[in-house]
């Protein structure tokens, strides 16, 4: 039976611009950084004690990944207070936070235009 999400790969352009993004600005830690290739690495980062992984995955080394695009969506404890916190620090917001029947949601986006989804 399948327990939780193992990793889910972001394609960027940039993998140490998009480091910085998920762990400086988002508050994400570096699970594993190994050598790929000349420039580029294998690079997971996630938030602190969690099982699953955003694998930070390098456009040039994927064939067509100009169509490829993310669909993550995380779960948090208070949709308002994680938009307050991360809009401080500089991730752009797609909009204000929206209550629905479901819960609060509201979407955000990386440096490279990948869009999430945050809700509670």
């Amino acid at each position: 039976m399948i327990s939780n999400i193992g990793t889910v790969a972001v394609y960027v352009e940039d993998q140490q611009k998009a480091k910085t993004f998920w762990t400086e600005k988002v508050g994400f830690e570096v699970i594993a950084e190994h050598a790929m290739g000349p420039n580029a690495s294998w690079l997971e980062v996630a938030p602190a004690n969690e099982k699953s992984r955003l694998v930070i995955y390098p456009k040039a080394m994927m064939q067509g990944a100009e169509n490829l695009k993310a669909s993550i969506v995380f779960d948090c404890d208070n949709v308002l207070e994680t938009y307050e916190k991360l809009k401080a620090k500089g991730v752009n917001f797609k909009g204000e936070p929206q209550q629905m029947q479901w819960g609060t949601f509201v979407q955000f986006s990386d440096e490279d235009g990948n869009e999430f989804l945050l809700k509670s």
